[in-house]
């Protein structure tokens, strides 16, 4: 299977531990999971990140085979994680695959396009080595990364291909024999490491650390009650972290919108990565450090201006793909002589990446589906939309004054305007898109399904 990595490992490792046990996998799991990855025995996990192999090998490591055992349906051990991981995959998208056939004749649709379960990380590692260029952007973002202390900040809706246009970048530079760190703040245990600063901070330089491939050595520098844990933070990076760097460091953040409901962590956070630029861009050992931020909405937060990390460095905004750029992704899904078909796809989902590539993945699994019934079914929850729809319509239920704001939205055959935080909110979401003060549904097809789901 082709670039299944670590990283992807820990998303689904994480996906299946999620399931069953209603958490996400925490840091020394994680600790544990990249060690079995990578071939190493306790003693070395132990050793590298500072914990006791006994804690490791009899505690932790025991209860996580167990755990991931059951979810993953086939006995786990550190010797052969990997390939676990891996069946676990390719076993997901053959049985949702059967699932679906075996549906065919129950539908009002012949046949009945159904949505499959696969959450967004999988269907993100399965849809990978699809990628379409969006010149001039790469080529910007290559160039600034190997300018000294340059910060790039890339900002687009959910599932707008944020992260493949990341990992694109940073096996450019990686190629360059630069440093690369892609830390996504989804990782973080909410409750606990955003509870207040200097946890938040310290989940942050251990996640450095394991990024980077070194030792914790977090209490070496730490002085939580001298210092205080911002100074301590910097003094770890700059003297432990970025003086082990022979080249350029790429730190790249995902998901730093996540911070935005804790003010108390966001403003030194923040704060902090802006003296990181300062500093990048006069100090002579900081100036190995390139730092990208991505979010999915605009910054409605309140910052300083002298202390934002938004109003400094090159924004990169992530639209939908043009029409050229759609019929090149038809063609690598072998989809190229159904051009007809394809604008039809377009008047439904526009340009969106991730609705289109879905689609594309159907087809290309089941190139016998009628595809005027692929688009019938597609605004219902029998189509292939459905798993992402409801997770919308769930999202929306949780949060009553952001379902009146879209009711509006879709019930005006024009666009409106929203209170900004709710327009923000939706557009993060990826449910609209703002044009000036005014907001529109995304698509027709979320016009379509919560009109349907209303009873408009």
């Amino acid at each position: 299977m082709k670039n299944f990595d670590l990283q992807i490992g820990i998303k689904i490792a994480n996906q299946a531990f999620l399931l069953e046990t209603q958490r996400n996998l925490n840091d020394v799991e994680i600790i544990v999971i990249q060690g079995a990855w990578n071939r190493e025995e306790y003693d070395q996990m132990a050793a590298k990140h500072q914990y006791a192999t006994s804690y490791l090998s009899q505690d932790v490591a025991p209860k996580l085979w167990k755990t991931l055992s059951k979810a993953l349906g086939e006995k786990v051990k550190k010797g052969n994680l990997k390939e676990a991981l891996k069946r676990y995959y390719e076993q997901q998208l053959i049985s949702e695959s059967e699932k679906i056939d075996r549906t065919l004749s129950d539908s009002e649709y012949s046949p009945e396009i159904v949505q499959t379960k696969i959450n967004y990380a999988t269907i993100d590692a399965l849809i990978s080595d699809c990628y379409i260029e969006r010149p001039p952007i790469e080529s910007i973002c290559y160039e600034t990364l190997l300018q000294p202390g340059s910060l790039i900040r890339i900002k687009a809706p959910n599932l707008m291909g944020k992260t493949s246009l990341i990992n694109r970048v940073l096996t450019q530079v990686a190629a360059h024999n630069y440093q690369t760190v892609s830390l996504s703040l989804e990782l973080a245990d909410h409750k606990t490491h955003f509870s207040n600063l200097d946890k938040f901070l310290r989940w942050f330089g251990i996640n450095l650390s394991r990024e980077l491939g070194v030792p914790n050595q977090l209490e070496d520098y730490w002085d939580e009650a001298g210092m205080g844990s911002k100074v301590s933070c910097t003094s770890y990076f700059e003297e432990y972290l970025l003086a082990q760097a022979d080249s350029p460091l790429v730190l790249c953040l995902d998901d730093v919108d996540l911070l935005f409901p804790y003010p108390e962590i966001y403003e030194e956070f923040f704060g902090l990565l802006r003296s990181w630029y300062e500093k990048a861009r006069s100090r002579q050992n900081w100036k190995k450090l390139r730092l990208i931020l991505a979010h999915s909405t605009d910054i409605y937060i309140r910052l300083n201006i002298n202390k934002s990390p938004f109003n400094v460095g090159l924004l990169i905004e992530l639209s939908e793909f043009t029409h050229e750029q759609v019929q090149d992704l038809a063609q690598q899904y072998g989809l190229e002589n159904e051009s007809t078909w394809v604008e039809l796809l377009m008047s439904l989902v526009g340009g969106h990446p991730y609705l289109l590539k879905q689609a594309f993945v159907y087809l290309k699994s089941h190139p016998d589906v009628a595809r005027e019934d692929l688009l019938a079914a597609a605004p219902t929850e029998a189509g292939i939309y459905g798993n992402h729809l409801r997770e919308f319509w769930l999202n929306l239920q949780d949060h009553p004054a952001l379902a009146i704001a879209f009711q509006k939205v879709i019930t005006s055959p024009s666009r409106v305007q929203l209170e900004p935080l709710s327009a923000y909110k939706l557009q993060s979401m990826g449910l609209v898109q703002l044009s000036g003060n005014e907001v529109e549904p995304r698509c027709q097809l979320y016009r379509q399904y919560f009109s349907a789901r209303l009873g408009l």
